[in-house]
């Protein structure tokens, strides 16, 4: 098992970092989850008895790595969870493409439907029946003339959203294997939650918390990341 990379903790949050490849929840892998390591930690770190109550209150796809908050207690976890269902969190996320983008910056609108018997999401016209808007902005931050290195903010929470849609435009991440055509021998995609910032559920602070991929790993290694989390 990975130790557990903690940010930062207080009565009410934990921010954690999420390892790539690994699910936020137990699924039926049986893999080693994010969730249930941070209850481990809490549950040995504070002496709780029985299971400690880990509030789940955003996610990440299991390829996808970053930062993520927990709330650690039912209140904490009810206003987390309105912040990102109202969208007032903010997520900057760091991308890597099968090619080069054709445009320096975009502001991406699509319709999503997701076949959950498959788990694959595809772009479908507006007006079909149970599709979802999906919007997101990029900004291309550089190219090693094979390779974009993007920032995306995402303006949707839809599932498979960043892939889905630079997909669409003939740019899949690096090493998607289930939306990409080039598939390389990475077992790391190129998408990284890099950035998240939402209100402490009690003090009312706004919190801010950066976090750069492993930079010796593809694809990050191919780009000068760590630049970008200079604060």
């Amino acid at each position: 098992m990975e130790k557990l990379n903690v940010l930062y903790e207080d009565n009410q949050v934990i921010v954690v970092v999420k390892p790539q490849n690994m699910p936020t929840q137990s699924d039926e892998s049986g893999d080693v989850d994010l969730l249930s390591m941070v209850k481990a930690y809490v549950k040995e770190k504070y002496h709780k008895e029985g299971e400690a109550f880990i509030g789940l209150v955003h996610r990440l796809d299991r390829p996808t790595g970053g930062v993520m908050v927990f709330a650690r207690n039912s209140k904490s976890a009810k206003r987390l969870s309105e912040q990102f269902k109202e969208h007032t969190t903010d997520k900057i996320y760091f991308a890597v493409t099968e090619k080069v983008v054709k445009f320096k910056k975009d502001h991406l609108v699509n319709y999503l439907e997701k076949d959950e018997r498959e788990n694959k999401v595809k772009v479908v016209p507006m007006g079909v029946s149970g599709a979802k808007k999906a919007e997101l902005i990029y900004e291309e931050l550089e190219n090693n003339g094979k390779h974009s290195l993007l920032k995306v903010q995402i303006l949707t929470g839809r599932s498979h959203q960043i892939r889905v849609q630079l997909a669409n435009i003939g740019c899949a991440l690096f090493g998607d294997a289930k939306y990409g055509k080039n598939k390389s021998k990475t077992t790391n995609l190129g998408l990284w939650a890099g950035e998240l910032s939402f209100t402490h559920p009690t003090t009312k602070d706004r919190m801010v918390f950066y976090v750069s991929p492993d930079d010796t790993k593809m694809p990050w290694k191919e780009f000068d990341i760590s630049k970008y989390f200079v604060r």
